[in-house]
This record gives structure tokens, C-alpha cells and sequence, in this order.
């Protein structure tokens, strides 16, 4: 497979180890941005005038800088956002989300699948949020899925995307956007020795995923890569023997500590890409 490093044209250099993308094949893999030119910390095009208090947030003009500067980067791939297959975001503060999911819905009518869960810090003081992206090249055949018995989501984003072999699946969390955390992802308090929350919310945000790969032609088993946000790692071993359950032959994972999940009450985000049998 042929890859290439690409760079935005207009992107600012990291000062760390990495580079800005790959381009391998037809996929572009992204690094995370955050809003730093790397000269001057947070630039002022991305932060709130204080001449103009009312035009704008510092979280909105971050999110605006970043999304600028990875536009960049995927045209150097050949790409576009509306070639975006699935995106992760980092927010120091989940009080900034709908503001943040205002700026999102100005670069993505057609919203790819995404995580969001709240981190304690970035890498540059001031930054309040880290986007990734994945994108693939727009000749490669794609499909938003939907889980037949997944609730939809309430910000602006999708279940799934399949393109070409490769299912990219939105983080799920234990909440049917209606009640907050159902009580079917409760422990009982008439039953608290029959299920933990932390056991309840697993299967929950499981069973979910397994609708829309279900939808998509697939199966648990055919997950490649798994990532799971906690937000107290001493359900770690309870969510463990869940995952178990599930996962027979477990796929590749990545486990980490969070401080705050979109819905109060949730304790863990799932977050799973495929490939078709």
C-alpha cells in the first residue's frame, strides 16, 4: 500500500515528534489539533476579543481555528470533510459542548460518527478542545448506518459510517437520550447484588453497537481496534468481565480514565471500528 506524509498548507507546524497526517491508500489519518499556533500559545484568531465580548467564545473560535487548520490537511490528502469517516473530541470542559457543537454544525451538514468525552488538559495552556479525524478519498463507496434498536443521538452526529470494508462506529455511552441513564443500565435497588451500574452500562452501550454493526453486515467478533473511556477506573475489572462476555476473542484495546461523559450518570464510552467479514 502506498502512504505519504501530508502536511496543510496552512497548518502550523507541531513542536512535538509527530507529523500533521499519513495518507495510506485511500485513508487519511489525522492528528489530533489543537488551537496553537506553537509560537505564541493560543493565537488571537482564537480567542474571544475582549473588545467584542458578544461575537464569539473562546471555544467557538477554537473549534472554528482547529477545523480551518485539518481542512488543510485532508485537502493535502485529496480529501474534503465531507470525506470524514469518524472524529474524536477532547474538551477540558463539557460545558463548552453546545457551543462547540454550533461551530461543528457549520463544517459538517452531513455529520460523521464521533466520540466526545471531557480530559483534564491539553498540551498547550488555554486550549479547551483536541479534534481528530479520519477521512477516506471520496471514489471509496460509503453508507451512514443505523442501529435498528440504537437510540438516536441528540447532537449532530451519526451511528456509522461504512466505507468501503470498514465500519466506523460513533462512541456510545448508557443514556436513550430520553431519560438520561435508563434504568435498564441501572443497578436495581431492589436487586443492588444481581448488577453493578458499571456492568449494567456495558452490556447497554454493547448491545447498542451490536445494532448498528448488525446494520452494516457485522458482527462484534469482526471488530480490528476498540477504545474505552471510563470516568473511574475502579470499574475497570466489573466492565472487564462484561467485555468478556461479549468478546470472546478480544480485539485490540485501549483503556483510559476520563473526567466527564456527555450525559451525567454515564460511567463509560465505547467506542469500536470493524472490518466486514
Amino acid at each position: 500500500m502506498v502512504r505519504e506524509v501530508i502536511r496543510g498548507s496552512g497548518t502550523p507546524a507541531p513542536m512535538a515528534h509527530y507529523c500533521e497526517g499519513v495518507l495510506a491508500g485511500e485513508t487519511v489519518y489525522a492528528a489530533g489539533q489543537i488551537a496553537s499556533d506553537y509560537k505564541t500559545g493560543v493565537p488571537p484568531e482564537a480567542r474571544q476579543d475582549p473588545a467584542f465580548p458578544y461575537y464569539g467564545s473562546n471555544i467557538q473560535k477554537q473549534a472554528r481555528y482547529i477545523l480551518e487548520n485539518l481542512r488543510s490537511v485532508f485537502e493535502a490528502g485529496g480529501c474534503s470533510f465531507k470525506d470524514v469517516v469518524k472524529s474524536q473530541v477532547f474538551l477540558t470542559d463539557l460545558n463548552d459542548f453546545h457551543y462547540f457543537d454550533q461551530v461543528w454544525k457549520e463544517f459538517f451538514p452531513s455529520p460523521p460518527p464521533r466520540t466526545t468525552v471531557q480530559v483534564e488538559k491539553l498540551l498547550v495552556p488555554g486550549c479547551r478542545v483536541e479534534i481528530d479525524l479520519w477521512g477516506v478519498q471520496a471514489r471509496i463507496k460509503r453508507e451512514i448506518v443505523q442501529g435498528k434498536t440504537t437510540p438516536t443521538p441528540m447532537a449532530h452526529y451519526c451511528q456509522g459510517v461504512l466505507a468501503g470494508e470498514t465500519l466506523y462506529a460513533a462512541g456510545q455511552i448508557a443514556s436513550d437520550y430520553k431519560t438520561g441513564v435508563p434504568p435498564e443500565a441501572r443497578q436495581d435497588p431492589a436487586f443492588p447484588y444481581y448488577g453493578s451500574h458499571i456492568q449494567k452500562q456495558t452490556r447497554y452501550v454493547l448491545e447498542n453497537l451490536r445494532s448498528v454493526f448488525q446494520a452494516a453486515g457485522c458482527e462484534l467478533k469482526d471488530v480490528v481496534k476498540s477504545q474505552v473511556f471510563l470516568t473511574d477506573l475502579n470499574d475497570f475489572y466489573y466492565f472487564d468481565q462484561v467485555w468478556k462476555e461479549f468478546f470472546p476473542s478480544p480485539p485490540p484495546r485501549t483503556t483510559v480514565q476520563v473526567s466527564g461523559l456527555l450525559v451525567p450518570g454515564c460511567r463509560i464510552e465505547i467506542d469500536l471500528t470493524a472490518v466486514l467479514p
